[in-house]
């Protein structure tokens, strides 16, 4: 996936208490995401964008848009990424 396609896909990182949470506990991000991605797009947008290795992807519908539940492997940690965004 070319960047200027991730960043089509992965519109924002998305931070709550509940996400804040799971970063620590998981090793899950969440992002906002269009509407049209699918998980597969979704997991190839934010390896490329962020240079993590993707274990899994969830995805849910809400008022916000469409949030993805990024689960990084073993290797990544999701805490190191959200500190080198500015999440955290």
């Amino acid at each position: 996936m070319r960047l200027e396609d991730a960043q089509k896909v992965v519109v924002r990182p998305y931070i709550t208490e509940r996400t804040f949470e799971q970063i620590e506990r998981e090793n899950k991000l969440c992002f906002i995401v269009s509407d049209k991605a699918s998980k597969t797009q979704i997991a190839s947008a934010v390896e490329v964008l962020y240079e993590v290795k993707v274990r899994g992807v969830n995805t849910t519908r809400t008022v916000v848009g469409k949030k993805a539940f990024v689960r990084l492997t073993e290797d990544n940690s999701a805490a190191e990424l959200a500190t080198k965004l500015g999440l955290v």
